[in-house]
């Protein structure tokens, strides 16, 4: 598994936290995992790495030295590989400072990749100290990368060490979780991959003009995975391909769409140590002990009247726009809101001056709180995401374990994990919440009138909160399918033969 950041190491967004749970999860199915990743400044000594081999990764200036440190899973025993080179990795940021990203970010993660090719044939062969469990006499059947950072991954499997016995039956799988990132970079700089031209093609790396480390992976990979099959089709689309999608749709008989799961230890009402009062399907009495303590946090008034909550990014793509155009019309209903979030400045001017508005109804927090993103899942009756696309989502998965029902837009993993009211569930099972198809402030405020008529009828709005609460948001689910996809992809053949 190889991923520029995972938690608890390194963090910036949700890809750590699939590439911090996957593992966890295939080993507790049986399987042998090693996770890699870049050795930055920020993981410190907490993690206890330490040295296990220094090797030289080849570079377009001549050889690089890196050292591979070792150290694992915290609560487990899945093996890390952390590749250290500190003019790279040693820095306050993953990828940028201040708004802006690294200017060698092509170098960085091209050596990164580089070295993880370097690093599976010492592996195999056991060189270093200790047993298989240290990291030694263990050869993969497949690599695993995730997003442009590693990219290169698969590229370089299918080019500079196609021809190495110790690879030869080696697969490769690329995930994207967000088709928006590419790692786009122009073609003077290409020649920091170490490749050959005859690779800067349309066929290959080339992306009008420029280098497009993401399209890399699409056409160099075994088999390619999204975080949600809505996604996985989604991004065929000319809407949200972002350019790629005549790429990903050459490929859709190798493209499998898995949802992510969320940590059900952390998520847990009946044991989160964040709120106030714990509560679980069968005894529901905390979740009122929720709800007044977060109107009271919130500086609203403490009424037994609906409360919508909203934990997102203040931005264009979580539709948090259309939701400020709504609102108006929404404060007319016996209701209340509360949001936290942070992002762009007029979406953040735009809320305080709503709040100023409707200071009995709105409740406000610019900034991120993790306890209080807890809160709010508890306490808040609907939780809604609006968002314009969302290749998984996470916070509607904690909403459905929280017993806070959701009601979101009809796109990528919020379509495939909230079945909606009212739809004819058949086979999905029950109604676990509420969807709308348009991106418009109408379709919005129209959901969540639905939802509030529902919530008035008590019978209805706990077969909602209980079918949410029952469902399977673990990772472990989303491992098993990532595990049958590998046997799949085990019985096939490399795409280089």
């Amino acid at each position: 598994m190889v991923s520029s950041e995972a938690v608890p190491f390194a963090k910036t967004g949700g890809l750590a936290d699939v590439a911090g749970a996957l593992p966890r999860e295939l080993a507790n199915l049986g399987h042998q995992v090693r996770l890699v990743i870049p050795r930055y400044g920020t993981i410190g000594d907490r993690y206890g790495f330490r040295e296990w081999k220094r090797i030289e990764v080849p570079g377009p200036a001549g050889p690089v030295p890196a050292v591979i440190e070792r150290s694992v899973m915290p609560g487990c025993d899945v093996p890390v590989l952390a590749i250290r080179h500190d003019h790279y990795f040693n820095r306050a940021g993953l990828y940028g400072e201040a708004g802006s990203d690294y200017p060698d970010n092509l170098d960085r993660f091209a050596f990164f990749c580089q070295a993880v090719m370097e690093l599976v044939p010492l592996l195999s062969r056991g060189e270093g100290e200790g047993g298989e469990a240290d990291g030694g006499g263990w050869t993969p059947d497949l690599l695993h990368a995730h997003d442009w950072q590693t990219a290169l991954v698969p590229v370089y499997r299918r080019t500079l060490y196609a021809g190495q016995p110790a690879l030869a039956k080696l697969r490769s799988l690329f995930t994207v979780h967000n088709m928006g990132y590419q790692g786009l970079f122009p073609a003077s700089a290409y020649p920091k991959t170490g490749l050959g031209w005859e690779w800067f093609t349309p066929q290959w790396l080339e992306f009008y003009g420029q280098l497009n480390l993401l399209k890399g992976g699409l056409v160099s990979a075994d088999w390619l995975t999204t975080v949600s099959p809505t996604y996985s089709r989604e991004i065929q689309t000319a809407e949200l391909g972002f350019g790629l999608e005549g790429v990903v749709l050459e490929r859709r008989d190798r493209v499998v769409g898995i949802v992510n799961g969320i940590d059900v230890d952390q998520w847990n009402p009946a044991t989160d140590p964040h709120l106030p009062a714990r509560y679980s399907p069968r005894d529901l009495s905390g979740k009122r002990t929720c709800k007044e303590a977060l109107q009271r946090e919130m500086s609203l008034p403490v009424r037994d009247v609906p409360l919508v909550g909203i934990v997102s990014r203040l931005s264009w793509q979580k539709g948090l726009d259309l939701l400020a155009e709504a609102l108006p019309a929404l404060m007319n209903r016996d209701l209340q809101l509360v949001l936290l979030g942070t992002g762009e400045p007029a979406l953040e001017a735009q809320f305080r001056a709503l709040r100023d508005r409707f200071p009995k109804q709105l409740g406000l927090r610019i900034g991120f709180d993790e306890g209080l993103a807890h809160r709010i899942e508890a306490g808040a009756d609907l939780f809604l995401m609006p968002s314009r696309y969302e290749p998984c989502g996470l916070t509607q998965l904690a909403s459905l374990r929280y017993g806070t029902v959701p009601v979101v837009r009809r796109t990528g993993g919020l379509a495939d994990t909230v079945v909606p009211y009212g739809a004819g569930t058949g086979s999905e099972g029950p109604a676990t919440g509420f969807q709308f198809q348009d991106a418009t402030p109408d379709s919005l405020r129209e959901a969540v009138e639905l939802a509030l008529l529902v919530y008035a009828d008590r019978d209805r709005w706990l077969k909602l909160i209980r079918a949410g609460m029952e469902t399977d948001v673990s990772w472990a689910k989303s491992a098993r399918a990532y595990a049958g996809l590998y046997r799949r992809m085990l019985e096939g053949k490399p795409r280089d033969g």
